[in-house]
C-alpha cells in the first residue's frame, strides 16, 4: 500500500500532474497510486501539494483543449504534409523520344478551414439563448397561450 509521503516528493507530484494532463479520472490515478479513490480524496483534502498537482494536469490540458477549439472554430487549422510527386522529364536520345519518371518528396503546408461543428458548439456553449436545440418556455409565454386558448375556445362557444 501506498504512503501518503511517497506522493508528497517532487517525482511523484510530477507524475500525479502526468496522469491528470493525460486526462485520467480521479479514480484511475487512485489506481495507479496503489490507492483506493476515497483515500485520494482524503489527501487532496489534507495535503495541498497533491490537490494543487491534479489541477494543475488538468488545467493545462483544459487550456489546450480551448485553445485547439477556439483555433478549429475561427480560422481552421494548418499542418505540413511530406507528398510523393510524380514528374515526367522528357529528352531526345539518338533521335527516340524518352520519358523517365521521376519521384520527388515535397513539403506541402495545407489548411482545413474553420470547422462548423466547433463554431456550433462554441454557440451552444456560449449563447445557450440563442443557440441551444431545447427551447424553454417561459411564464410569460404560458401566460400568453392561455390568454389565447382562452380567446379560441369563448370564440367557438360563441358559435353555439
Amino acid at each position: 500500500m501506498a504512503k501518503y509521503t511517497e506522493w508528497l516528493e517532487d517525482d511523484s507530484v510530477l507524475k500525479l500532474q502526468a496522469w491528470a494532463r493525460d486526462g485520467l479520472t480521479n479514480e484511475q490515478i487512485a489506481t495507479n497510486m496503489g490507492i483506493n479513490a476515497c483515500t485520494l480524496y482524503e489527501w487532496k483534502e489534507k495535503f495541498p501539494k497533491i490537490a494543487k498537482s491534479l489541477k494543475a494536469g488538468k488545467e493545462v490540458v483544459d487550456i489546450i483543449v480551448e485553445n485547439a477549439l477556439y483555433e478549429s472554430a475561427t480560422t481552421g487549422s494548418t499542418f505540413v504534409v511530406e507528398e510523393a510527386i510524380k514528374l515526367k522529364k522528357v529528352y531526345w536520345e539518338s533521335g527516340h523520344r524518352c520519358e523517365e519518371e521521376i519521384v520527388k518528396i515535397v513539403e506541402l503546408t495545407k489548411r482545413t478551414p474553420p470547422s462548423n461543428t466547433a463554431q456550433i458548439y462554441w454557440l451552444k456553449n456560449r449563447k445557450p439563448d440563442q443557440w441551444s436545440d431545447k427551447h424553454v418556455i417561459g411564464m410569460d409565454s404560458i401566460g400568453k397561450l392561455d390568454e389565447l386558448l382562452s380567446g379560441i375556445k369563448n370564440g367557438i362557444e360563441d358559435e353555439i
